[in-house]
């Protein structure tokens, strides 16, 4: 593992990988796990954007019925954290930044203007069948914390509708731009773990 971890690092350098997928494909697992171990910092704009809801009702609003920030509130609060001075000189590990068809534009824009280009887009797949058993699982394990997201089936069918219709847009542009990475999401949290690992060897070697 090692030895692969110092490939990636070699690869990424400031760079920044993206994490995708359905809720409940484990994007926050996965980036928090990948950030430790390349030395990157971590941003998930859920965390960001729920953390601004409290001072926002409007967003407190969109976002407790499963919906995606609006774009301009999305700039606002998102678009700022590229230029911070405590992110010069690191890697980035992003979940999920720039959801909604056109921002991964302004992420691109900006992610490299602030000296950390996308290098790669890791896209964590899941069926909608999939998200929704771990929604149960989580209904009962209560391992997700109080958020007003998760606390209904009928807010997850919305998150589910909104990422097909407003993120897998997104996907496709990061696709033609030859930056996905699909990883098959299934399994436990290690074995899906590797496998992103061992995709973005693959990534790094032919680059």
């Amino acid at each position: 593992m090692d030895e692969k971890i110092a490939k990636i690092k070699e690869w990424l350098g400031t760079g920044s990988i993206n994490v995708f997928g359905l809720p409940y494909s484990g994007k926050d697992t996965v980036g928090l796990r990948l950030a430790d171990l390349l030395g990157a910092k971590f941003l998930s704009s859920g965390l960001i954007l729920r953390a601004a809801s409290e001072e926002d009702k409007d967003l407190a609003k969109e976002l407790a019925a499963g919906n995606l920030a609006p774009t301009d509130t999305f700039r606002r609060i998102i678009m700022p954290y590229f230029g911070r001075e405590e992110l010069k000189g690191s890697p980035l590990v992003l979940s999920s930044v720039g959801r909604w068809e056109g921002e991964e534009v302004d992420i691109m824009k900006s992610a490299s203007e602030g000296g950390h280009p996308i290098k790669a887009v890791v896209l964590l797949n899941i069926s909608e069948d999939e998200a929704k058993k771990r929604w149960d699982a989580a209904q009962i394990s209560g391992d997700r914390g109080d958020r007003s997201d998760d606390r209904e089936k009928h807010i997850l069918d919305n998150r589910i509708k909104e990422f097909i219709e407003k993120t897998m847009p997104v996907i496709e542009t990061y696709r033609n731009e030859g930056l996905l990475i699909p990883v098959h999401a299934i399994g436990t949290r290690d074995e899906v773990f590797n496998a992103v690992i061992d995709e973005l060897v693959k990534v790094a070697s032919a680059n």
